[in-house]
């Protein structure tokens, strides 16, 4: 008789898969967010000036590096077995 395969994966193992995923989604949803502001309306007494545009896209920047970073290191420190420094 074959043994069959598990149905559920192991707790460490699904939760990398899901921040590989993330990974994988971040430059997306960082190209949706830059379109942003191409959507508000131009200076004026309602709008939004280009300044307010261009630091939201810096700030869209740096959260996009700061998610990146945060999710490769989970994703890495989440090795059972991590590597030696042995040659």
């Amino acid at each position: 008789m074959a043994r069959q395969k598990a149905i559920f994966v192991e707790r460490r193992s699904y939760r990398r898969r899901r921040m590989i995923d993330g990974l994988r989604l971040l430059p997306f949803v960082g190209l949706f967010l830059w379109f942003v502001p191409l959507l508000w309306t131009d200076a004026g007494p309602d709008g939004v000036s280009t300044a307010d545009a261009i630091i939201f896209i810096f700030g869209i920047w740096v959260s996009l590096v700061a998610a990146t970073a945060f999710l490769t290191r989970r994703a890495l420190g989440e090795d059972d077995n991590p590597p030696t420094g042995d040659l």
